[in-house]
């Protein structure tokens, strides 16, 4: 039975995990330098209590698969999206019809949902610029004409996937 989310169970999971994670960039920072590392054990537990109190653990499942399709359909999505902004900007006779466009996402959690906000920010040609008063994402986008909601629907169900996050049922 899985334990709810932020229990104690998850806790010592979590601050390893996050721990090992801080200890290891530490020393990428310091180029695997030992004289130092007792101030990073310090400041990788310090890192990782801060991080605890600011995002507490939650029982998400990570898919391998899912991680995989969303890192091809990522790696594509980029690739021609990169391409089609590419285009638009050497060849003045392709339309830019810029604006914005309301998705409203299913994700339920804040983390998740910025976590999504900023994987979609990553693609060429849109822009999530804000929320609005029913926290649906604004985005800014080249041309409106687009599937732009369409294939933010398709990402967000790949991220879910992948992530583990939650989705509300409306």
């Amino acid at each position: 039975m899985d334990s709810p989310v932020g229990s104690v169970s998850a806790l010592p999971r979590a601050a390893i995990g996050r721990g090992a994670l801080l200890l290891g960039l530490w020393l990428a920072l310091t180029l695997g330098d030992l004289s130092d590392l007792p101030v990073g054990i310090a400041a990788a537990g310090l890192a990782t209590w801060v991080s605890l109190r600011l995002m507490p653990p939650q029982n998400a499942r990570i898919s391998p698969g899912g991680i995989a399709a969303l890192s091809v359909r990522f790696f594509s999505q980029s690739v021609l999206a990169g391409i089609d902004v590419a285009l638009r900007a050497l060849n003045p006779r392709l339309p830019l019809k810029t604006g914005l466009v309301t998705y409203r996402s299913h994700l339920v959690d804040g983390v998740a949902l910025n976590a999504f906000s900023t994987l979609a920010s990553l693609l060429p040609g849109t822009l999530p610029a804000s929320t609005d008063r029913r926290d649906a994402i604004v985005i800014h986008c080249l041309d409106v004409d687009e599937p732009v909601t369409a294939d933010m629907g398709k990402d967000e169900a790949l991220f879910t996937e992948a992530v583990g996050a939650r989705r509300s049922h409306d």
